[in-house]
């Protein structure tokens, strides 16, 4: 949950008829009562959890694509102008959503919060949603709720990645299709494709889950190799892989357990990528060089021992080396 909730504000976007859309000014700065707090809280563990998010940085065309401006200016000011950011963001919404088919509307929530000491500012589209209730007399009435478990298009900023040049501190959630486009733009996202980048957090990631799972020896070989056929049939395939069809198939037991790993914001791993090949490699085999030697061998030969590593000496062993290369040895060493 966020540790600190600068401002927040609500807005709507309404269609007007196909393909026209408003926006109506709500409140640019609420009071953080007990349950905009909570609702805060819940946009965000929700948005965290989904498997289904891109990253990248803000396009270099920062003209057609306004919105980085915008927090730029607000920055700067010291962030205390949030109702003209939400409203020029609302304009930008408009915008991109118009230029969309499909597109569509609701309540507009931005959150300017502090999380683990970095600064976010996440806007989520949320609709309303029909239940029911009891009464204090036992009738049963309508009521109106936010419907938050069912948002889809939501996207944040890290401000602090931002302010610290790094290559992702924007995300968003893709969905299915290509309606999400639309808050992508509105974003000013570019996501450019990194495999190589995404199948490294995955490997790390993978071996992080191995060693929260306790899994040793064999056990972790055969679950790393695994990983690695998964993979492997995407990148032959040039097929995207998604996290949750994966975390299903690799980890059937408990998937959920490993896609909490693969979907944590700090990975910002992009949901839909190829996997790269040599950086799948990493996943069973171990690779080195230095002025002297180089040495390349897979994960199995440490379980079979036929490679063992001194700690203490920091120090490889190798065993069952190749005749050629013993009788050179013999002659030459």
């Amino acid at each position: 949950m966020p540790s600190k909730i600068f401002h927040v504000a609500i807005h709507d976007l309404r269609r007007k008829e196909e393909n026209d859309f408003e926006f109506v000014v709500g409140k640019n700065d609420l009071k953080q009562g007990p349950t905009l707090i909570r609702v805060v809280d819940e946009l965000h563990r929700l948005y965290a959890r989904r498997a289904s998010k891109s990253h990248g940085k803000f396009s270099a065309d920062d003209v057609n694509f306004p919105t980085q401006g915008f927090l730029r200016v607000y920055i700067d000011g010291g962030s205390k102008d949030f109702e003209t950011l939400t409203t020029s963001l609302m304009t930008t919404l408009v915008t991109q959503a118009r230029r969309k088919t499909g597109a569509t509307g609701g309540h507009v929530f931005f959150v300017h919060f502090e999380d683990d000491a970095k600064q976010f500012v996440m806007i989520a589209i949320v609709n309303d949603r029909l239940g029911a209730a009891i009464t204090h007399d036992y009738d049963v009435s309508d009521v109106t709720t936010l419907d938050l478990d069912g948002f889809r298009f939501a996207g944040r900023i890290n401000l602090t990645a931002w302010a610290n040049k790094e290559e992702r501190y924007v995300g968003f959630l893709k969905g299915k299709g290509d309606v999400a486009e639309y808050f992508k733009e509105f974003l000013g996202c570019d996501t450019t494709v990194q495999d190589r980048e995404d199948t490294n957090s995955l490997v790390a990631a993978l071996k992080h889950f191995a060693d929260s799972q306790s899994m040793v020896g064999a056990d972790r070989d055969e679950f790393l190799a695994k990983a690695k056929a998964i993979c492997d049939v995407s990148a032959k395939k040039r097929e995207q892989l998604h996290l949750t069809a994966f975390s299903n198939e690799l980890f059937p037991s408990e998937p959920d357990l490993l896609l909490n790993v693969l979907t944590d914001d700090a990975r910002k791993i992009n949901d839909g990528f190829i996997p790269d090949r040599r950086a799948l490699a990493t996943l069973v085999r171990f690779k080195a060089k230095t002025s002297f030697w180089s040495v390349e061998f897979d994960r199995e030969a440490i379980t079979q021992g036929k490679v063992r590593y001194n700690e203490k000496s920091n120090s490889l062993t190798l065993s069952d080396i190749p005749v050629e290369l013993a009788e050179e040895l013999k002659v030459n060493g």
